[in-house]
């Protein structure tokens, strides 16, 4: 693959991508997808915007007040000066972010992109152990970090410079960046220059970390967006996932300012809330996972989806009794879609008389998508298979050796198995891998057994997902107690509120199951299937 000669000072990112062999086939099948070759996402997205719309529009929303195109574009500006400036940041360096969705997150990786430094976004809810193999992985020069989630990151040690924001200290980004100047000659990237890196947890619980380039970032926004969502510059966006994660990344930063729209961003909301809270704001469209579009239909504030323009459902497999059911109560359908951290966002997905209740859509405009057999070969319609995907975007791992695991001929596989239909339609079937896919979150079993397995009660464990209507999986593990361990509730309990403590509380084990020892081969392997079938079973 012929780059474009890079801006990066610190060539980490373009040293570390994968082998030319090992590439997907990246297609660029419609016009919007040729870029040039000197391209800053961040420059397009806002100083785009500014430029088009004008600087007073409103760009961010949050409970407690608003930023216009032109504040946010200050902001970004003035960041940008202080990471370069005051903290030596060069064109490569990674800078890791974490906090939750607000303007000041946003304003930070914009403002990082602006430098031409690549942005590493993390969840807010990751513990340091969790932290430190990302930061083993991204090797980052400095942590932007919101004040209120800062003590994580200083227990990593190491050396790694933490600057937080949203604080009063002198040392405060924001007391820095007010200091600073309002324009900034934004570092002319190539197109192909790394932007952000995307951490996946995958099957082992060893993070992926997923390479996007600044070209890719709009490719998302000219190929879902604006084919299957089609915004307009009067909608307002809001929805649940976290920035760090790709699909809030596009669904509420980067598709809203490439259409001139605003966005709502909500630090932590129930989903009731986070409907009634979108309600007060008039927003128009929602992205969030089928678990929360359930909580909302099940409460008194369910008419209030009524107001919607457009709602998007991704994170895990979306059924066709829910569906139909939030078409019965607003006239509208709901837009499913599957994407990947590998791939960015959306690449399968329809929208208004295209749905098909049950079936997960059609190819983007702007990918290709097949079902293969266990030999790479494709599959007649009708027979299930591993989806395989290209388009303007694919998967590109830092410096992994599962690089050639997911890159099939050209083919990104994504892990899932299913069906596609005469008619073009893609039905899923379930995850073809160990990840358990939990109210819109990828969870690794085994990155849960490593937690518990250091709890002094358990001599052996095994996690896998049992299937549930709410929430599309449940963490289950399965334990072997050490002798003289009771095996009880008392005991039960205690290993919950220990996963708590040690990672994010989302992965934790919901359903715990005693047992005396793990179904394993006469060579010690362990028989997860065996595991799954009680799981589903009970």
């Amino acid at each position: 693959m012929q780059l474009s000669p890079s801006a990066h000072v610190d060539t980490f990112c373009r040293d570390n991508l994968p082998l030319g062999r090992d590439w997907p086939e990246l297609v660029f099948d419609l016009p919007e997808l040729h870029y040039p070759d000197r391209l800053n996402c961040a420059t397009e997205l806002l100083d785009g915007a500014v430029g088009r719309w004008g600087p007073d529009r409103p760009c961010l929303l949050s409970p407690t007040g608003t930023w216009s195109y032109g504040e946010l574009l200050a902001t970004a500006n003035r960041v940008a000066h202080v990471l370069v400036e005051e903290f030596g940041v060069v064109a490569g360096n990674r800078v890791l972010l974490r906090g939750p969705n607000n303007p000041w997150l946003a304003a930070c990786w914009l403002g990082v992109l602006k430098a031409g430094a690549v942005a590493v976004t993390t969840m807010p809810l990751l513990r340091s152990h969790e932290l430190s193999k990302i930061v083993e992985a991204a090797r980052p020069t400095l942590a932007l970090t919101d004040h209120r989630f800062a003590d994580e990151l200083h227990a990593l040690g190491g050396g790694l410079p933490v600057c937080g924001y949203g604080g009063s200290g002198a040392d405060d980004l924001s007391v820095r960046a007010a200091a600073r100047p309002t324009r900034f000659d934004d570092v002319s990237t190539a197109a192909d220059d790394v932007a952000l890196l995307a951490f996946t947890s995958g099957t082992t619980g060893q993070p992926k970390a997923t390479m996007h380039f600044h070209r890719d970032v709009l490719a998302i926004a000219d190929t879902f967006s604006r084919h299957v969502l089609r915004p307009t510059p009067d909608d307002v966006f809001t929805g649940s996932p976290p920035l760090a994660f790709t699909f809030g990344l596009g669904g509420l930063l980067v598709f809203p300012l490439h259409a001139g729209a605003a966005t709502l961003l909500v630090e932590r909301a129930t989903p009731v809330e986070l409907l009634e809270t979108a309600a007060r704001h008039g927003v128009s469209i929602l992205f969030t996972a089928p678990t929360a579009y359930r909580a909302m239909l099940g409460s008194p504030s369910a008419h209030l989806l009524g107001g919607l323009r457009r709602a998007v459902s991704a994170g895990e497999s979306l059924p066709a009794e829910l569906a139909n059911r939030f078409h019965a109560a607003t006239g509208h359908w709901l837009i499913d879609g599957i994407g990947g951290t590998e791939l960015l966002h959306i690449f399968i997905s329809s929208a208004d008389e295209q749905v098909r209740p049950g079936a997960v859509g059609r190819v983007v405009p702007g990918f290709r998508a097949t079902v293969l057999d266990l030999d790479g070969r494709p599959v007649a319609d009708g027979t299930p298979g591993l989806l395989a995907v290209k388009g303007p975007t694919g998967c590109r791992y830092l410096a992994d050796d599962r690089q050639a695991q997911t890159v099939r001929d050209g083919w990104t596989l994504t892990g899932d198995t299913f069906v596609r239909d005469a008619d073009g339609y893609f039905w899923y079937r379930a995850r073809s891998d160990d990840l358990i896919v939990s109210s819109g979150y990828n969870i690794a079993g085994p990155e849960v057994e490593e937690v518990l397995l250091g709890h002094p009660d358990v001599l052996d464990c095994a996690v896998v997902g049992t299937p549930d209507p709410d929430r599309g999986a449940i963490v289950t593990a399965f334990v072997v107690p050490r002798p003289g361990v009771d095996a009880g509730e008392s005991t039960r309990r205690a290993l919950q509120e220990f996963a708590k403590a040690s990672m994010a509380p989302y992965k934790y084990p919901r359903l715990i199951e005693f047992v005396p020892e793990l179904p394993r081969n006469a060579n010690g392997k362990l028989q997860r299937y065996l595991l799954r079938q009680r799981a589903a079973a009970s």
